[in-house]
């Protein structure tokens, strides 16, 4: 298997038909498709959305993202062979779990290819739900600082790094810049407290102020399942961000639903369960190729320090990451995937290729 051919570095280049620009976020790149388009695959599909909901095509990628930036290896890797297949897989496992215990739909309504989504344009909340369970990352360096109040709850004395909370703490914070809200700077991912988003819950793109509770309740609801689940395989749920939104379904019913991804090793810290127990942090998610980065670099407040942007930029550019660092990531990524969904992850040598062939004959999407 050619490696340059097995990682699907550059998604945003798929012969896809539409009439709007390819949106290309760090992982994900979205397609929307026409009008005419939506319209067909709704009627032949029976997907359970209003007849004229706008449709996309949502591509994976194996990029890896870390402090902002893209990284890439020697011998011109440009991502993590696995990467891309294992965050869908994970995602997809525990979406479908959300959904059959009731708690709630997600934007996916069909799942063409290991890399491919087919979503629904939902209306983003603009709070990025974040949820933790131990003390660490960021939390811990605040802390160790002598802050005591996240996002308007008081953290009690005496808390040791990588311990386990007194209870699950929801510390949302804003999703894109908002403005006029009474003490939340403009500016991305800032801090909010419930206070803020009760007293300005149109502010955050939420219906009504009832819809708070809702949130809170699929937040921590989300968290304890996927948190019992990985129980069940002696690996704990640290800390994760969770994305909701609403859409309108074929009755014409607006609902609240999860979005973007959930529980993956980009958007959650998991640690493996005996190695905690022996007093080690052994990250089975991103954290541990961040930590990897920190230690890299003579200079680690060039990653941590959002002021030194165009430095941190320069770094990921100008520096090729050995092979065996690529490797290691990718073991981290399939091996807690495999673990996730009981299911052994078998990659594609072309998927690019096969992505266009499944959307040119099952979907007729590509011309």
């Amino acid at each position: 298997m050619s490696l340059a051919n097995s990682v699907l570095a550059v998604n945003n280049d798929l012969p896809i038909r539409t009439d709007q620009p390819v949106h290309s976020g760090k992982v994900r790149s979205v397609y929307w498709l026409t009008p005419a388009d939506s319209q067909r695959l709704i009627k032949e599909k029976g997907y359970n959305v209003s007849s004229d909901a706008p449709l996309a095509i949502m591509v994976i990628s194996d990029r890896i993202s870390a402090f902002d930036c893209i990284w890439h290896g020697e011998g011109g890797l440009k991502g993590i062979p696995g990467k891309g297949a294992a965050l869908n897989a994970i995602s997809n496992h525990w979406f479908k779990l959300f959904k059959e215990q009731g708690l709630a739909d997600s934007h996916i309504l069909d799942i063409p290819h290991p890399f491919v989504w087919i979503v629904q344009k939902a209306k983003p909340v603009m709070i990025e739900a974040i949820c933790r369970s131990y003390i660490t990352g960021s939390m811990w360096r605040a802390y160790e600082k002598g802050e005591r109040e996240f996002c308007g709850i008081t953290l009690p004395e005496g808390l040791q790094k990588d311990q386990k909370l007194p209870e699950l703490l929801m510390t949302p914070s804003t999703k894109g810049i908002l403005t006029n809200i009474p003490g939340v700077p403009e500016q991305d991912d800032v801090n909010v407290s419930r206070s803020d988003i009760r007293n300005n819950f149109k502010a955050f793109a939420l219906r009504q102020e009832q819809d708070i509770d809702l949130y809170e309740k699929l937040l921590s609801e989300g968290f304890e399942l996927i948190s019992q689940a990985l129980a069940d395989i002696d690996q704990i749920f640290v800390d994760t961000k969770f994305e909701f939104g609403y859409v309108t379904d074929a009755a014409g019913q607006e609902k609240l639903i999860y979005m973007d991804e959930v529980g993956t090793p980009d958007s959650s810290r998991i640690w493996d369960g005996p190695e905690y127990r022996n007093g080690q942090v052994v990250e089975n998610s991103k954290e541990g190729f961040r930590q990897l980065l920190l230690k890299s670099f003579p200079e680690p407040d060039i990653l941590l320090n959002k002021n030194r942007m165009s430095e941190r930029e320069a770094l990921a550019r100008d520096n090729a990451l050995p092979a065996d660092v690529f490797q290691q990531v990718s073991d981290t990524y399939m091996g807690i995937a495999e673990k996730i969904t009981g299911k052994k992850l078998i990659l594609s040598e072309d998927p690019k290729a096969e992505i266009i062939q499944i959307l040119k004959d099952e979907y007729q999407l590509v011309d």
